[in-house]
This record gives C-alpha cells, sequence and structure tokens, in this order.
C-alpha cells in the first residue's frame, strides 16, 4: 500500500494542475484516470479543438494545452496510475484507504475529485443498430488528428458546440463538410451558429434539416451515407468519407455515487471556502463539483484546486502556517521549479 499526500481522481486538466499547486508546498500526488493518456476529456474527445479563454494563452489547442500542463509539473514528485478507477474508499482514522478496481490500494489524508463529469462515453445514434462496425474506417465521435479529415467528404452529426465549432474548423480543410440535425434549431453559441450559416450561403457547408442518418454505406470502409428527411420521409443517399457523430456524451459518476458524498443534480456539493465535500478531506474541484454561481470552466476548476490545495496542507501538518510566496521572487520556489540553482 502506497501512503500519497494527495489522491488525484481524474488526470484532466485541472487535477494536474494540482500536482502543480502541491508541489510548491512540498506536497507530492498521486493521479488516478480510467483513460489510457492524461489530459481527460482534452486529450480523448477534442485534442485538436481551440480554446481561448485560458489566462496569458491567446490560442492553444486542447491537447497543447494538457501538453503544458505536463511540461509545468515536470519538477513536481507525483505518480500516475492510467487505464484504472477508484472502486472503493474506507476511512482509517484521519486517513482514506483507496482501492482501484486493478487492487491497487493507496493510503492518503486528501483525496481530490477532479473527474470532470465523471466516466463518460460518446452517444450513439440511437436508430443504427451497429454504428461502430466502421469505428475508425470512416466512423468516429471526436476529432483526434484533423488530417485524417482534409481533402475528404465529411458528415456531422450534432446540434451542439461541438458540432456547430467542427463544421466551421473542418470547412477549412475538407474537400466538403455537411452538417446534419434533426431541427433547424441548434443549441451552440449564437456567433458559431453564424458562421456556420454564412459557410452554407457561401456554399462551402451543406447544412441538413430536419434530416437524421437512415444508414451507413460501405463494405469494409465508409462510403456512402442515406438520410432520412423527417417531414417527408424521404431517403437520399450521398457520397461520404468521414462521418462525425457529436451528440454529446453520457456521464456516469460510476463508484462515486456509492461513497455517500452529499451530491446535487449529480454534482458534488462543496464548502466554497475550501473545496471540501461533506467528507472531511475529500474535496471535489472542476466540472464535477457544484455551488451557487458556479461556472464549467477550465480557470475555474484551477482556482477551486489552488485553494482547496491549501486546506489539504493543513490537515497533512495541523497547526503549521501554510506557507506563501509568489513563483516570480521566491527563490525557493524557484528552486523547486528548476528555474535557479
Amino acid at each position: 500500500m502506497k501512503e500519497t499526500d494527495i489522491l488525484i481522481v481524474g488526470a484532466g486538466p485541472v487535477g494536474l494542475f494540482t500536482v502543480f499547486e502541491a508541489g510548491l508546498l512540498g506536497l507530492n500526488c498521486t493521479l488516478i484516470d480510467n483513460l489510457d493518456k492524461p489530459g481527460g476529456q482534452c486529450a480523448e474527445l477534442y485534442p485538436e479543438k481551440p480554446i481561448y479563454d485560458i489566462p496569458g494563452v491567446p490560442f492553444q489547442t486542447a491537447q497543447e494545452h494538457v501538453d503544458a500542463l505536463l511540461k509545468q509539473i515536470e519538477p513536481f514528485d507525483y505518480d500516475l496510475n492510467l487505464s484504472q478507477r477508484v472502486q472503493t474508499i474506507s476511512e482509517d482514522g484521519d486517513f482514506w484507504i483507496v482501492e482501484t478496481n486493478e487492487g491497487n490500494k493507496f493510503k492518503t489524508k486528501n483525496i481530490f475529485i477532479a473527474a470532470g463529469a465523471g466516466s463518460f462515453e460518446p452517444r450513439r445514434p440511437a436508430n443504427l443498430e451497429n454504428p461502430d462496425l466502421f469505428l475508425n474506417k470512416g466512423v468516429t465521435y471526436a476529432v483526434r488528428n484533423m488530417d485524417q479529415y482534409k481533402d475528404k467528404e465529411v458528415f456531422i452529426f450534432g446540434g451542439g458546440d461541438s458540432a456547430l465549432d467542427w463544421t466551421v474548423e473542418l470547412s477549412k480543410i475538407a474537400s466538403h463538410v455537411s452538417l446534419v440535425h434533426r431541427r433547424d434549431q441548434f443549441r451552440g453559441a449564437y456567433k458559431t451558429e453564424q458562421e456556420m450559416r454564412d459557410l452554407v450561403k457561401n456554399e462551402k457547408v451543406s447544412l441538413f434539416t430536419p434530416h437524421l442518418i437512415n444508414e451507413i454505406v460501405g463494405d469494409k470502409k465508409v462510403t456512402g451515407v442515406k438520410l432520412k428527411n423527417f417531414e417527408t420521409l424521404e431517403i437520399s443517399e450521398h457520397k461520404a468519407d468521414e462521418l462525425l457523430f457529436l451528440f454529446g456524451l453520457n456521464k456516469k459518476l460510476g463508484p462515486i455515487l456509492d461513497w455517500e458524498i452529499d451530491l446535487e443534480d449529480k454534482k458534488i456539493s462543496v464548502n466554497t471556502t475550501t473545496f471540501e465535500t461533506s467528507k472531511k478531506g475529500i474535496f471535489a474541484v472542476g466540472d464535477i463539483n457544484h455551488y451557487e454561481g458556479k461556472l464549467d470552466l477550465i480557470l475555474c476548476g484551477f482556482h477551486e484546486t489552488t485553494l482547496a490545495v491549501q486546506e489539504a496542507f493543513k490537515r497533512i501538518n495541523p497547526g503549521e502556517r501554510v506557507p506563501f510566496g509568489y513563483t516570480t521572487s521566491n527563490k525557493k520556489l524557484q528552486k523547486k521549479l528548476g528555474v535557479i540553482d
């Protein structure tokens, strides 16, 4: 059984930044994630999606953001445990005993739940029997490499932000993009919807509403798609190289539901002074938590975990003052970061 100062459930951006904040205070961390790589949804679902609201960084792709966080925490002591999930937690005095589905056990005074929306998987088109038959042979549920769509006939299905965002972005490199939705109303950002409609006017994008997919055409790979018009029930067939289904995620809290933590609308309630949950020593940071005024933004998660780490330090070092210093001028912190000898 390994003992660690902070055990972090989730290796997305907020989980990775927790390592940085803990490292500045001399604390070590263990991260556990059920994905096979760090980065959470940023790395798994939209690595090439642009991010514009990280302070001081005008533009980064999601994967570039994850890579920058991994670079930032290189000086610090942490373990990364991938392709496994926390199965059970139990109390042992002031400590928590955590066991994963792989049988690994950890002892810690602080658990940070930074699991984003929880366990997730992409929603499949409900009216197709087995869309995964063509998975990675023309059917995808996320854009992991934009080059895959270069000079291709691309059909995007969905009506939210991701569908609109990728319609605009892929129109720049694909031979043609078609957006398919069951109604001519969208849930995404108004500005992006207007960009999409301008592309339709300029014949760079085709818009099919009210339509849904009726059949995937192809043998060993996708060669086309059949669409059904909701109103006329007419079936039309189109040449297609890539089908991108962006219907969102099925989100599940999984074993977290068994931990007897107070929840509100499937999110974890927290004290906004420390971001501690209803259980002492268990914190929730990032999109997984809920409080009045909560915004599901990466930068908000960074703020939350910065304050939570302060409380974690107090639990490990009762009675001690939490050390504070500015990285711009504190030589001890600069040594930790490796910027001076």
